[in-house]
């Protein structure tokens, strides 16, 4: 494992630990698939360690989680400023719009809320769409196009993403991108 440095983008699709109403929820929910954590753990990461001075943080969020994560990148120093992505899911298919779980409604879109420190970043390409509509993948897997329109957003500065579960060394999308995470390929370490 490498050391991690310091990053100009920081983007990070935290496991979100998510309470469910009942015993029959706790079957669908993401331990499941991957060990999450408390809003208590992951606020004592060490993630001002690794932004630079001007820096962008650009986080995942799903609704029922969109107050722990404004409370989230707050903690780790950063200011709220807007949704940069939202990806409408379509079915496995690719024909029709996906239907998840809800208590409320049925979700089937996540967002990317970006949060800055400092001096905003040079935004190199104007044309970069908020929405996405793609197919979905595993549990949580998010479409490497996001990443490529970060990169296409801000150009070649240092970048990482946090809590990466999908680092397939064929997948270019995660050319010049540290990775860490228990499922990444080449994960570096965080300073403690």
């Amino acid at each position: 494992m490498c050391a991690a440095g310091k990053y100009n983008i920081i983007y990070a699709d935290p496991p979100w630990n998510f309470k469910v109403w009942g015993a029959k929820g706790m079957g669908r929910g993401p331990e499941k698939h991957y060990p999450t954590q408390s809003i208590g753990s992951l606020k004592k990461m060490n993630i001002p360690a690794i932004a630079d001075e001007n820096c962008i943080l650009l986080m995942w969020a799903t609704f029922p989680c969109l107050e722990q994560a404004l409370q989230l990148g707050a903690t780790w120093g950063f200011t709220y400023k807007t949704v940069a992505f939202t990806w409408i899911k379509r079915n496995k298919s690719g024909n029709g719009i996906f239907m998840g779980l809800g208590y409320y409604t049925r979700a089937n879109a996540e967002i990317v809320l970006l949060f800055t420190k400092g001096k905003p970043l040079k935004r190199i390409a104007k044309n970069v769409s908020q929405v996405l509509e793609s197919g979905r993948g595993r549990h949580s897997e998010k479409p490497s196009e996001i990443r490529r329109r970060i990169d296409r957003l801000f150009g070649p500065v240092p970048r990482i993403e946090l809590f990466a579960r999908t680092a397939r060394g064929c997948d270019d999308s995660y050319e010049g991108w540290d990775l860490f995470g228990n499922e990444a390929h080449r994960s570096i370490e965080l300073p403690e």
